[in-house]
């Protein structure tokens, strides 16, 4: 088993909490990560914490350094954080990744595991999208997400190669994002005891963080000759808008409004995982209920102008910091 690993944008809503789980695991970990979110990090004897850029060589072949193993989180996630500035998103998420493979080849890296996306399949009118069907994907974010991919398979090197595409992912972090479908959902219902969902019958694949960090997990831990040159799905309840407004209603308060609002945003996936299923014995243990309720304990702790700063979301932290 590799026991020294990089995460990439460790310092994450993911990222932070994978970390502080393989570090419970007794894995040595550095991270490199920009911070803009903070670092989320306690200190620890087996952590290095490196804050820099993905783009930086220089600060990618000193991570890279007597490391094993890559877990690559580090992008500008979601499509509205990526249009906000499709230059710097384009620079992050897919200039700097040949360089970064280059330089992982160079410094002898064994396995690495890229984080690409469900929404590589753009809009999908099947029961269950599994790995073998065509990409298709319609935003710049998700277009380049699928370009890495290519570009990952076809780099020449000896690493043991796996990509991971991700459903969206729910739940409490100590880098908590309120910009995410379930999580703002909640937030919303808590706080201002409504609910409004725009559309209602596009489905969403949806994972419990805790239970994507099990994925990664497991992947560090699977044997090299069963996941080299794999694409993993990994999602687990494939619910609609609808659905999901009523499971946080269910819990947070049945007396609550729900708005059904018009919407030109048709984006709309069923994911299968049923090859990480069956290959690797992957099982998530968690429901997106399971989320909601941690989510609302937590909200219990403070008063709604805690979740009103731009650290719990992507978009208005990025133009407050107005990054290049």
């Amino acid at each position: 088993m590799y026991k020294n690993i990089l995460i990439t944008g460790g310092c994450g809503f993911v990222g932070s909490e994978l970390v502080k789980h393989l570090l419970k695991k007794g894995y040595f970990v550095k991270v490199l990560d920009l911070q803009i979110y903070g670092s989320n990090l306690n200190d620890h004897p087996n952590l290095n914490l490196i804050k820099g850029d993905i783009r930086d060589e220089n600060a990618v072949d000193l991570a890279t350094k007597s490391i094993d193993s890559v877990i690559h989180l580090a992008c500008i996630s979601n499509d509205p954080s990526f249009e906000l500035n499709p230059t710097l998103g384009k620079s992050i998420n897919l200039d700097s990744f040949l360089p970064f493979l280059n330089i992982c080849k160079k410094n002898k890296i064994k396995k690495f595991i890229y984080a690409s996306s469900s929404s590589v399949y753009g809009i999908k009118n099947i029961k269950d999208v599994t790995e073998d069907e065509k990409l298709d994907p319609i935003t710049d974010y998700s277009k380049y997400k699928a370009q890495c991919e290519k570009i990952f398979f076809d780099h020449n090197s000896d690493m043991i190669k796996t990509i991971i595409r991700p459903a969206t992912v729910c739940g409490l972090s100590s880098r908590l994002r309120l910009d995410l479908v379930i999580n703002i959902i909640t937030k919303h219902a808590f706080f201002d005891k409504k609910i409004k969902i725009f559309g209602g019958q596009q489905l969403r694949p949806n994972i419990h963080l805790k239970d994507m960090i099990d994925a990664y997990t497991l992947l560090l831990e699977s044997d090299e000759r069963l996941i080299h040159n794999k694409i993993y799905n990994v999602g687990f309840e494939n619910l609609s808008l609808n659905e999901i407004g009523f499971a946080v209603k269910n819990i947070i308060g049945s007396n609550l409004k729900l708005e059904v609002i018009k919407t030109d945003d048709n984006r709309s996936y069923h994911i299968s995982s049923k090859k990480i299923f069956h290959e690797l014995n992957y099982r998530p243990k968690r429901k997106i209920e399971d989320a909601i309720v941690e989510l609302k304990k937590h909200f219990e702790t403070y008063d709604k102008n805690e979740f009103e700063k731009d650290i719990y979301y992507n978009i208005k932290r990025m133009q407050n910091l107005n990054i290049s």
